[in-house]
């Protein structure tokens, strides 16, 4: 799997980076992870599939989310503590666990499970 980190100017996404990959190493995983900037995503998206954004980046997050979908590539927006992991094992968990199921509209729920009120 292949981890970009994307911040706004890079510094941050190289610590997160550095940290994932050591993790990664530690847990025995086939996992890399690499630093972005917001300016270099258009081409680090080709290199990635999984994108861990920044929470400096949220006002940008839906127009990443749409560049990375074009490539098949997942986006995960980092919680605003995660500069706080500092071994990086509470970052790779957010790419290596199962996403959380998105939530279904009443449209999306077969009418035999629907309730009415």
């Amino acid at each position: 799997m292949r981890i970009l980190v994307v911040c706004g100017a890079g510094a941050s996404s190289t610590f997160v980076a550095q940290r994932v990959r050591h993790a990664a190493q530690a847990s025995g995983l086939d996992i890399t992870a690499t630093a972005g900037t917001e300016q270099s995503l258009p081409i680090d998206l080709d290199a990635a599939d999984v994108v861990l954004v920044g929470p400096q980046l949220i006002p940008k997050l839906d127009r990443i989310t749409e560049a990375a979908a074009a490539r098949g590539t997942r986006v995960i927006l980092m919680p605003s503590d995660i500069f706080r992991d500092l071994d990086g094992t509470r970052t790779l968990a957010l790419v290596t666990e199962p996403a959380p199921p998105h939530p279904r509209s009443s449209t999306d729920i077969p009418s035999t499970e629907r309730t009415s009120s």
